[in-house]
């Protein structure tokens, strides 16, 4: 991934300068809001990725795009621009959640499911994550209809998989040893 020891480096710095104007909350919710436009807006995407298009009209266009951010984060996109790295915007605001979510002892458990979680079943799932990790944990659902059934839950390095896609390549597994 290029640019990720940059990206992590911008993080910490927009982190420690949103905590000196006690401002990280504010900050890491614009944090979330850019990350999910660049990801889900590939036009954006490929502007920032272009060499051909001016940093002048990249920096108009984010201005316009993200006006309603705090100060903090419109400087981060003023440094990235001055600095040429604006293509590592949203590596930087993903690397900026991940180290707020790390500070405040917040876990997030990744749970891949064939349909949606319900909500009595997200409560369940939290209240086992939060008992095997011992932190405050956040839920957040990937709906992949691959798996068939069952679930796949991703606490950080941890991975339990329960699928029935898994479980069937388990049996499949066995009966060609045998």
């Amino acid at each position: 991934m290029a640019g990720a020891r940059a990206a992590i480096r911008y993080a910490k710095a927009i982190l420690s300068l949103a905590s000196d104007q006690k401002s990280t909350d504010v900050v890491n919710n614009d944090m979330k809001s850019i990350a999910k436009t660049i990801a889900e807006n590939q036009d954006l995407s490929n502007m920032l990725q272009s060499p051909v298009i001016p940093s002048s009209a990249k920096k108009a266009v984010l201005l316009d795009v993200f006006k309603s951010s705090n100060k903090t984060t419109l400087s981060l996109i003023n440094i990235l621009i001055s600095n040429n790295r604006i293509d590592i915007l949203g590596n930087v605001a993903s690397k900026y959640n991940q180290l707020f979510d790390q500070s405040k002892g917040i876990e997030i458990a990744t749970v891949t499911t064939a349909i949606a979680l319900t909500a009595d079943l997200k409560k369940k799932v939290l209240a086992k994550a939060k008992e095997l990790t011992g932190k405050n944990v956040e839920v957040e659902n990937i709906i992949d209809e691959s798996i068939l059934g069952g679930f796949i839950l991703r606490i950080g390095d941890v991975q339990y998989n329960a699928s029935v896609v898994n479980q069937l390549s388990k049996l499949k597994r066995e009966f060609t040893l045998n």
